[in-house]
C-alpha cells in the first residue's frame, strides 16, 4: 500500500524546495527526518515557517512582475505547492508512527494547519488566473502536462465557485482532515488482547510459541496485531480459537468509529455537492485513468464475473476439505478459509507455508530486495548510522548510482504501541532536479528479530517487496523538473502497478536463493520447494480476486449512498455474501477498521486495476528475464522516472510498446 499523502485535491505533492535552483545534485544533502527528533513546539514551528513561506511564494506568484510567459512565475507556485506538501508528509509520517504522545498530537495540528493553507491556496482565483496565462506553447512536455493538470484541479477544488460555497468547501476540508485523523488514532489504539489455553496454539510453529510463553495464570496472551493475527487465522487447529480471534479483529475501532465513519461519509458526499457532483464517488473518480463511478462499477462486474468460475472451484476444494474434519459441514466461515487453504495446498500440491518460513529470516530478506533491486536497476544503498529516526528500530541507507547521490530511504519495521498498524511507503519528501533529494519510509509490521529467529511467511517476503516497489518509484521519480510532478504523482489507480509488479520477483528459485538460504544451515532454498510453492500458490486465487472485489465494491458503495440513511453492517453484509462465498458475522465491525476508507476513500478498486496494468508490463520480464538489466533500465527510464511527468497510460504504451490489455490478466487468473 502506498499512502498517497495528498490533499484532497491533489494539491499537496509532500515536497519541499531547499537550495537554490543553481544548486547542483551533488551538492544535496538529504536529511528531513531531523524534524521528527525534535520537541513538539519545534516540530509545530517548523510546519508554521513551511507554511509561510509557501503562502510568500503563492502570492509572489499571483502578483509577481514576472512576464506571463516566464516558467520562472510557475517555479514560484511549484515552490509553494512543495513547501505545503513537504509539511504535510512530515506531519502525516509523525503522527502515524511517532511514539510520542506529544509529538502526535503536534502533527495532527500541523495537518489541520497546512490543510487549511491549502485548501486557501486551491481556491484562491488570482492564482489560478495568473496560471490560466502562462504561456507554455513552447514549454517541454511535461511543464505543459503539470500546467493542465494544475489547471484542471483548480476547478475541481471549486476555484470557480462565488465566495459562500468556497466558505462551505473550507469548513469541510477541514473538518475532513481531523475526522481523518481520528478515524486512524481509533483503529492505531486499538489494540485488543485474546487469552488463550496453551493448547489453542497446537499447530503453530515453534518459534511463535516460544515468543509467547505462558503466564504466571497458565494462559498465553495474543494480540490483534498482524504479527499474531495472520499466523493464528493461518495454523491454529482451533476452530473455536480461530473465531475469537477472527471476530475480535474485526470489532477494532468499535463503536468509536461508527460515528466518525458516517460523518465523514456525510461530510464528503456534502463536499461533493457544493462542487456540483451527485456523489463523492463520482467526484474522487473524474482524474483518475477509470474516470467515472459508472466504469468502476463495470470494472467490479467484469473481475467478479471473470474470477467467478474460480471462485467456486476454489471454495469447493476447502470446503470438501472441511467436511473431512466436520462431516456434513454445509459452509466454510471466514474464519476457516485460511486454515483449510493451507490444508489443501499441503495435501493436494505438498507445500506448508511453515515450511519455507526458514528460509525467510528478515535481515536476510531486507538484503535481498537491496541486492536484487541494485543489481536490476543500477543503483547502490549505503548505511547511513549517524541519521536521525524517531525510534531505534529504524535503518537508514543513502541511494546512489554511481558516485550521485539519489535520494534516502528509512525502514521503519516493527510493530510497537500506537504505530500504524498495516504496510505502507510514505513519503519524507519528494524530490525536484537541483533542489531536493527524494526521502521515502517504509512502515511495516513484520517480525522483529531477538531472542528468536525473525522468520517471515512468504506472503511476508511478496509485501516486503510490494512496498519496495513503491519506495523505488518514489526515489527514481524524484528527479523531475516540477515538484508537483515528482515521484508518485501518477493517477491514483497507478500507483499500485509498479509495487505489484515486483511482486513477482518473488516466486522463482533464480532471484530467490540470490538470499533465501536457512537460517541454520545456510543452504538455498529448493528449486522443487520453490516450484510447488508456487503452483500451491494458483490455489485460493479466485477466492482471494473475490474479497478483494468485495472490499472495492464496499468503498464505492459506501460513498455513492445516502450516507445519512445508509445502513453500514447491513451493506457489508450484502456485498460480502454477494461477492464473497463467507456469511456475515453479526456484531462484527469491518468497516470501521477498514483503514483505506480514510485514505483511499471511494477507490478501494485501484488495487486490482493496477494489478492489470501490473501483469501486463511483466510480460516485458517474463519474455527477457527477470534480471534482464536492459528490461529493468528500460522500465526505468520509461515508466518510474518520469514520475506524474506524463498520463499513465503513456507511460506503460512507451514501454510496452502498445496500449496496455486485460490478457495477461486473464492468462494469470485462468492459469493453473
Amino acid at each position: 500500500m502506498r499512502v498517497r499523502l495528498l490533499t484532497l485535491f491533489g494539491f499537496g505533492c509532500l515536497l519541499t524546495l531547499m537550495p537554490s535552483s543553481s544548486s547542483s545534485a551533488a551538492d544535496l544533502t538529504p536529511g528531513a527526518s531531523k524534524l521528527l527528533v525534535v520537541a513538539p513546539q519545534a516540530f509545530k514551528a517548523a510546519c508554521l515557517a513551511d507554511i509561510a513561506q509557501a503562502q510568500e511564494r503563492a502570492a509572489r506568484f499571483k502578483n509577481g512582475s514576472t512576464p506571463g510567459d516566464s516558467l520562472l512565475a510557475l517555479d514560484d507556485y511549484d515552490s509553494a505547492v512543495a513547501l505545503l506538501g513537504d509539511a504535510a508528509a512530515r506531519a502525516s509520517l509523525a503522527r502515524s508512527v511517532h511514539p510520542d504522545e506529544a509529538m502526535r498530537d503536534a502533527a495532527a495540528e500541523c495537518e489541520t494547519e497546512v490543510e487549511k493553507a491549502n485548501t486557501e491556496l486551491t481556491l484562491d482565483r488570482g492564482i489560478y488566473d495568473r496560471m490560466s496565462k502562462l504561456e507554455v506553447v513552447n514549454a517541454d512536455a511535461a511543464t505543459k502536462h503539470y500546467v493542465a493538470r494544475t489547471l484542471r484541479d483548480f476547478r475541481r477544488a471549486g476555484v470557480d465557485k462565488d465566495e459562500a460555497v468556497r466558505t462551505k468547501i473550507r469548513a469541510l476540508r477541514e473538518e475532513l482532515v481531523k475526522l481523518g485523523q481520528q478515524f486512524d488514532e481509533n483503529i492505531a489504539s486499538d489494540v485488543r488482547s485474546l487469552d488463550l489455553d496453551p493448547k489453542d496454539l497446537d499447530g503453530l510453529p515453534d518459534d511463535f510459541k516460544r515468543s509467547h510463553p505462558v503466564n504466571a495464570a497458565g494462559r498465553v496472551t495474543l494480540t490483534t496485531n498482524n504479527t499474531d493475527y495472520q499466523p493464528f487465522l493461518t495454523y491454529a487447529t482451533s476452530a473455536t480459537a480461530r473465531a475469537a480471534m477472527w471476530k475480535l479483529y474485526r470489532q477494532r475501532g468499535h463503536p468509536k468509529n461508527v460515528a466518525v465513519l458516517r460523518r465523514m461519509l456525510e461530510a464528503r458526499q456534502e463536499l461533493a455537492t457544493v462542487l456540483g457532483f451527485p456523489t463523492w464517488t463520482d467526484y474522487i473518480t473524474g482524474d483518475k485513468m477509470i474516470g467515472t463511478k459508472q466504469n468502476v462499477s463495470d470494472f467490479i462486474d467484469r473481475i467478479v464475473k471473470a474470477a467467478d468460475a474460480r471462485m467456486k472451484a476454489d471454495y469447493g476444494a476447502i470446503l470438501a476439505r472441511r467436511q473431512r474434519d466436520v462431516p456434513g459441514a454445509t459452509q466454510v466461515d471466514a474464519w476457516d478459509a485460511g486454515y483449510y487453504q493451507e490444508k489443501v495446498k499441503a495435501e493436494q500440491y505438498n507445500f506448508s507455508s511453515q515450511s519455507v518460513r526458514p528460509y525467510f529470516e528478515y535481515v536476510k530478506v531486507k538484503n535481498g530486495v537491496m541486492d536484487i533491486t541494485s543489481r536490476m536497476f543500477g543503483i547502490t544503498y549505503r548505511p547511513v548510522k549517524d541519521a536521525a529516526v524517531w525510534h531505534a528500530d529504524v535503518d537508514v541507507y543513502d541511494v546512489l548510482e554511481g558516485n550521485t547521490l539519489l535520494g534516502r530511504i528509512y525502514l521503519d519495521m516493527f510493530p510497537r504501541d500506537n504505530k500504524y498498524k498495516h504496510y505502507a511507503q510514505f513519503t519524507l519528501t519528494n524530490g525536484k532536479a537541483g533542489r531536493m533529494l527524494p526521502e521515502g519510509v517504509l512502515v511495516c509490521n513484520f517480525p522483529k528479530p531477538g531472542a528468536e529467529p525473525a522468520l517471515m511467511q512468504h506472503s511476508d517476503v511478496e509485501t516486503f517487496f510490494h512496498e519496495f516497489g513503491h519506495l523505488l518509484h518514489h526515489v527514481l521519480g524524484g528527479q523531475t523538473k516540477w515538484a508537483g510532478i515528482a515521484g508518485v504523482a501518477t493517477e491514483w489507480d497507478f500507483v499500485e502497478a509498479p509495487s505489484q509488479m515486483l511482486e513477482e520477483w518473488v516466486w522463482t528459485p533464480d532471484t530467490l536463493q540470490t538470499f533465501a538460504t536457512h537460517y541454520q544451515t545456510g543452504e538455498p532454498i529448493p528449486a522443487d520447494l520453490v516450484r510447488r510453492m508456487r503452483a500451491a500458490d494458483e490455489f485460493g486465487k479466485g477466492l482471494f480476486v473475490r474479497q478483494q472485489m468485495f472490499y472495492a465494491s464496499l468503498s464505492a458503495q459506501l460513498h455513492a449512498r445516502d450516507p445519512k440513511t445508509i445502513d453500514m453492517p447491513k451493506l457489508v453484509a450484502e456485498l460480502q455474501e454477494r461477492i464473497t462465498p463467507y456469511k456475515f458475522v453479526e456484531g462484527t465491525y469491518f468497516e470501521e477498521s477498514f483503514t483505506h476508507l480514510n485514505g483511499y476513500s471511494a477507490i478501494y478498486y485501484t488495487y486490482m486495476w493496477s494489478l492489470v496494468i501490473a501483469k501486463d508490463m511483466f510480460t516485458v520480464f517474463n519474455r527477457d528475464g527477470l534480471m534482464s538489466r536492459a528490461a529493468a533500465m528500460r522500465y526505468r527510464s520509461r515508466v518510474l522516472e518520469p514520475g506524474g511527468s506524463r498520463p499513465a497510460a503513456d507511460l506503460v504504451e512507451t514501454f510496452l510498446d502498445r496500449p496496455y490489455s486485460f490478457k495477461a490478466f486473464e492468462d494469470w487468473l485462468n492459469a493453473n
